[in-house]
């Protein structure tokens, strides 16, 4: 893959990821449709699911909205639901109803209409703050049980 300024390589690293930050989340995000089409080369729909979940999360983050922006959100949404019934058989019980992130997806355009704007809903900046917090209050423990002492630190 060429070197571009704006897409991170993951190389092998991907495999071995077992949580996303949201910055690894946004760099996956401007990949993974390139990546994931050829392996969906027969599969049209889930690759139309895909785009519509891209497109929702790149929109819903713009910093402001227009009743265009909107339009575009809702498309993106009635995408996601035109298609999720594609992912049913890999739900142990052929359910979506009880996803809470998928429910809420549904209440975006509502709340941005009330609110301006989804900006600043997202937990890039609690998540640094944490792990700035968890690594302080290891680096002040002795190391050994160092739960407990990294609890109490900073309270």
């Amino acid at each position: 893959l060429p070197r571009f300024s704006n897409i991170r390589q993951f190389g092998d690293k991907l495999t071995r990821v077992k949580q996303w930050t949201g910055s690894e989340y946004k760099d996956m995000l401007k990949v993974w449709l390139a990546v994931l089409a050829p392996l969906l080369k027969g599969h049209p729909n889930h690759l139309k699911f895909l785009k519509s979940v891209t497109d929702f999360i790149l929109i819903a983050g713009y910093h402001s909205h227009t009743e265009t922006t909107l339009r575009y959100l809702q498309d993106a949404l009635h995408g996601i639901s035109r298609n999720i019934y594609l992912f049913l058989p890999y739900r142990h019980n052929q359910s979506i109803s009880k996803i809470a992130k998928i429910h809420s997806l549904f209440h975006y355009i509502e709340c941005i209409k009330e609110m301006d704007s989804a900006d600043n809903s997202d937990t890039e900046v609690s998540e640094a703050t944490h792990n700035n917090l968890i690594k302080d209050g290891y680096r002040a423990s002795n190391k050994f049980d160092y739960i407990p002492q990294m609890l109490r630190w900073e309270t």
